[in-house]
């Protein structure tokens, strides 16, 4: 499998897949998701799930990125159906987002009517521009204008609570991870659809789900150094490799783990 750009996504595609996920990823980071996120995409796809990464520049309609995230989403699947890429004429489709992307899913599930199956949530966060975007505040020359998000956290909040309609969640922060939102976003889904939304909290931070590609070459002769290097090696992965396990047993809660 390789990955293929298919009308400004970018798509890997298993021989056989059993569903489908759209994948959001975080704002600095999904201008090229497929590499950003590489490794944890191309382990999905690898287990059977045909991945579509949609890639979006952030500003602050974020209104207007989910309805054209979405746009590409489905024009994507429009073409791969068309060329038999994609065979089966129904696989369910999960959204799964990471920081940004989480918000993307939530405005998208909430503004328009999409069939989801479920969504995955990664390190939701819902900040003002003042306080996601460094320096915001010095653009703002007018003091009666006021550079926002749209919609705003408060507001996204109630679109959420008044609309959102994908049912089966699962919602994942993350212990070192400070700019989270994760739990107000639980309390007000378990409201929403009590008894369908999992949160769990895992060991790692805001960039685990980059799960970075991290080369140690070890010298000549095993020093101490490479010993420490080795080991914040294998913490990192450990850390992203029970993201990985999380995410599949959501997906399929058959499978064995």
């Amino acid at each position: 499998m390789n990955w293929q750009e298919v009308s400004g996504n970018w798509v890997y595609i298993p021989p056989h897949p059993k569903a489908i996920i759209h994948f959001l990823g975080g704002a600095f980071v999904a201008t090229a998701p497929q590499v950003t996120y590489r490794l944890l995409l191309e382990h999905l796809g690898s287990q059977g799930y045909a991945v579509i990464a949609t890639p979006f520049v952030n500003t602050l309609d974020h209104s207007a990125i989910a309805k054209d995230v979405l746009y590409k989403f489905d024009r994507t699947i429009d073409e791969l159906r068309t060329k038999s890429i994609l065979k089966r004429r129904y696989l369910p489709t999960y959204g799964i987002g990471h920081s940004m992307g989480s918000k993307l899913h939530l405005l998208i599930g909430s503004l328009f009517p999409v069939d989801r199956a479920g969504n995955i949530l990664i390190s939701f966060n819902n900040f003002a521009a003042r306080d996601a975007i460094p320096f915001v505040e010095q653009l703002n020359f007018n003091p009666g204008f006021n550079v926002e998000f749209t919609p705003s956290p408060t507001e996204t909040n109630k679109l959420i609570a008044k609309g959102y309609q994908v049912r089966r969640n699962l919602l994942v922060k993350f212990t070192k991870d400070t700019i989270d939102q994760t739990s107000p976003l639980t309390e007000l889904l378990q409201k929403r659809f009590p008894d369908m939304v999992t949160a769990l909290s895992l060991t790692g931070n805001h960039l685990t789900p980059l799960g970075q590609d991290i080369s140690w070459r070890s010298g000549q002769d095993f020093s101490p150094f490479d010993a420490i290097g080795q080991w914040v090696k294998q913490e990192i992965y450990r850390e992203f490799n029970q993201l990985k396990s999380v995410v599949l047993r959501w997906l399929n809660p058959l499978s064995s783990p």
